[in-house]
């Protein structure tokens, strides 16, 4: 099972669309992956755990692996490691 966090903020403009790339890879992959939006705003402590200093953020499987909004393509090749 994959777990995908995505890290955003209300007043983030790029946190959208890495959003819709997570859910993109999610409809592709289907069952075997789980997304978990978190708003850094009401879960800072979250943030601050993983170190995130600038969102958008991706963590899988607890390895923040991207900051900023990755394409479909270099998600898909992260997520198939």
């Amino acid at each position: 099972m994959l777990k995908v966090e995505v890290f955003t903020s209300p007043s983030c403009p790029y946190c959208p669309m890495a959003e819709q790339v997570v859910e993109e890879a999610k409809n592709e992959i289907g069952d075997e992956m789980e997304v978990e939006v978190i708003n850094i705003m009401t879960d800072r402590q979250r943030a601050v755990d993983y170190g995130i200093m600038a969102v958008p953020a991706i963590a899988i499987n607890g390895v923040v692996e991207f900051v900023g909004a990755p394409s479909k393509n270099e998600l898909m090749a992260k997520l198939r490691q």
